[in-house]
């Protein structure tokens, strides 16, 4: 089996990508995986670090607006179709798994065109145009979020990384806070904006490192690669109590998830794989969403928030002096965080990967059941046949009983008795008809029946917690 990976530029698009690699190896390690993506993408960097191929196509970015950039659309998109249609060729793919993001436009487009079978998923409540597009050109569309609105959309909630999923934070705390010099009796507070970092965080907690430290909180300042200069903790030696509280920058974290292990709460933005993995290990955060595009973020952390696993402030109204009145209070209470992580958790689902690769290996084997008999009722028009249920032409082997026909009316002759075992034959092509609409995958009826849950996701793992 053949699996193509779209999905690339921000960790966003790919982690979950990954994540469902990582799931179909586990299930099959004779699975063959390839990771497109595009040169200015994070996938650059993570795919090959993770150990698997990528191959590049050309970006073609969708402008959100009418601009004078959108007549160069046209042209750009079609040389990145045609090149995620050789790779398709080359690697002769038996799916292509989309994730959204500028890769996976031209990727539907090319699996469409070479007959490769879809599968799309969407991590956000608010779908972006590739996956728009990727919805139409497939029945198998599955979503991160309960109400996003999607054409023939199943919701099994986000794919994230089994290091992530199976990590138990409580059993490996003071191992992850040695590994990054954090003392192991102190709450720790870690702060991060996504793999590029995020300027208004760094600013509010400039103001309001000192603060924090007296108050007995460590912090893991995750800075963003670019960043790391804006991050310039004062010495503060003389707590009264304790020695000194250490405050650790660092430009990026690759194994988050001892970030994760080592901290109490977060301050963090809310994308969708962020939120996901929170929830996951039962890490409460207050959540700053990103200011621009559609407002996804804010969606993302709002189920959470409304639940009690966590706050939520505006990107305009995160300074160093909410941090001081408003977070301060929340980190030294111990009864209220612990409180918070456990309503994080009953919201997390671990087994999103290993779900989605499973039906993604069930949509594989569909397809490839169908060819046999399925194919030729694609290429044969199936109107004409009821229409005319005589032209098999039998006759055209066998001159002498073609007269009978229309002197069918005669009893008495024998001959004519001859072709009629011949009249079955028409009629095999039929049952191939109705199975047309069968040859998707079967849970099409399950999603229409509204069942909506992930076999080996949801509850089973919070029974475990």
């Amino acid at each position: 089996m053949r699996v193509v990976l779209a999905g690339g530029g921000s960790a966003g698009h790919v982690e979950p990508a990954l994540a469902v690699a990582d799931a179909l190896r586990e299930a099959d390690s004779s699975i063959q995986i390839t990771c497109l993506g595009t040169q200015r993408g994070l996938e650059t960097r993570l795919v090959p670090l993770r150990g698997y191929e990528l191959a590049l196509i050309p970006a073609v970015p969708l402008p959100r607006s009418v601009t004078p950039q959108l007549l160069a659309v046209p042209g750009r998109l079609a040389g990145a179709v045609h090149a995620a249609g050789k790779i398709l060729d080359e690697v002769a793919a038996d799916v292509l798994v989309g994730f959204g993001g500028y890769v996976a436009t031209p990727a539907y487009l090319a699996a469409k065109r070479h007959n490769v079978p879809i599968v799309v998923h969407e991590a956000n409540p608010i779908a972006g145009i590739a996956n728009r597009l990727g919805a139409r050109l497939t029945t198998h569309v599955f979503t991160g979020q309960p109400d996003t609105k999607l054409r023939n959309a199943r919701y099994v909630g986000l794919p994230i990384r089994r290091q992530i999923a199976d990590l138990d934070r409580f059993a490996i705390g003071d191992m992850a806070r040695a590994h990054f010099g954090l003392r192991p009796d102190l709450p720790v507070l870690l702060v991060f904006g996504g793999s590029q970092g995020a300027k208004s965080l760094n600013r509010a907690l400039a103001g309001a490192a000192d603060s924090v430290r007296a108050a007995g909180v460590q912090i893991l300042h995750v800075t963003g690669p670019k960043n790391a200069a804006e991050a310039q903790p004062g010495p503060l030696s003389n707590i009264a109590g304790a020695g000194a509280v250490p405050y650790i920058a660092v430009p990026y974290v690759d194994r988050m998830d001892l970030a994760y292990a080592a901290a109490d709460f977060a301050l963090c933005r809310s994308g969708a794989n962020t939120c996901a993995e929170l929830t996951a290990v039962g890490l409460p955060a207050a959540y700053v969403p990103l200011p621009i595009g559609n407002g996804e973020q804010r969606l993302n952390a709002l189920p959470i928030v409304q639940r009690g696993g966590g706050l939520l402030v505006e990107d305009a109204e995160l300074t160093a002096d909410w941090i001081k009145t408003s977070l301060i209070p929340v980190l030294t209470n111990i009864d209220q965080v612990a409180a918070m992580s456990e309503a994080g958790a009953a919201l997390g689902r671990r087994d999103v990967d290993r779900w989605l690769a499973q039906a993604i290996i069930e949509i594989v084997a569909a397809e490839q059941a169908q060819p046999a008999h399925a194919q030729p009722a694609r290429f044969q028009p199936a109107p004409p046949r009821p229409a005319q249920p005589w032209p098999a032409q039998t006759s055209t082997a066998r001159p002498r009983p073609a007269p009978p026909r229309p002197a069918q009316s005669q009893p008495g002759q024998s001959q004519p008795a001859q072709p009629r075992p011949a009249q079955p034959r028409p009629a095999q092509p039929r049952p191939a008809q109705p199975s047309q609409p069968g040859s998707l995958f079967t849970p099409h009826s399950s999603r229409r029946s509204g069942s909506g849950q992930p076999a080996s996701g949801g509850g089973r793992h919070r029974q475990s917690r």
